[in-house]
């Protein structure tokens, strides 16, 4: 799928995948490893940010993956998170959707939320937000409009 697609169609939550086509390189040559993985990783769609101009510039449409966590003990020292524009030339890959019954913790209503956490039901997440203390949190109940969201999931176009 291009990055258009997965602007379009992809639900919030949705586990994706990218890559540039380049074959991965041995793991003895750990620079250009690292350099791989930049272009070939995954992550989880947290955000989806439409186009807009300010001045002179105008900002193409985005979304952005979250990648992981790094702490100790329990404790997140650094969240990584990835943009792409919607012009990427990347290949991407819906791998898993949510699924219905599943519940979204946005950081705000609107058409501007970030996932903070995709939750099982929405007991687990109401438990998730009492523990977090965020203050304009919003529960989102996936339903199954978000699965026919689009084609794609696995493949690429």
């Amino acid at each position: 799928m291009s990055a258009q697609s997965i602007y379009d169609q992809a639900p919030i939550g949705a586990l994706i995948r990218y890559s540039d086509g380049t074959p991965r390189p041995p793991q003895r040559f750990k620079h250009k490893l690292a350099a791989w993985e930049n272009n070939n990783n995954g992550g989880r769609l947290v955000r989806k940010a439409e186009p807009h101009t300010s001045g002179n510039h105008t900002t193409p449409a985005s979304f952005t993956l979250h990648q992981g966590d790094f702490g100790s003990a329990g404790v997140v020292v650094l969240k990584v998170f990835k943009t792409f524009s919607a012009s990427s030339p990347l290949t991407f890959i819906v791998v898993e959707r949510p699924k219905p019954g599943m519940v979204r913790v946005l950081d705000r209503a609107g058409g501007h939320a970030e996932l903070l956490h995709l939750a099982a039901d929405r007991a687990a997440a109401q438990a998730w937000l009492a523990s977090h203390r965020y203050s304009d949190a919003v529960l989102d109940a996936v339903i199954d409009d978000d699965m026919a969201a689009g084609p794609g999931e696995g493949r690429s176009a």
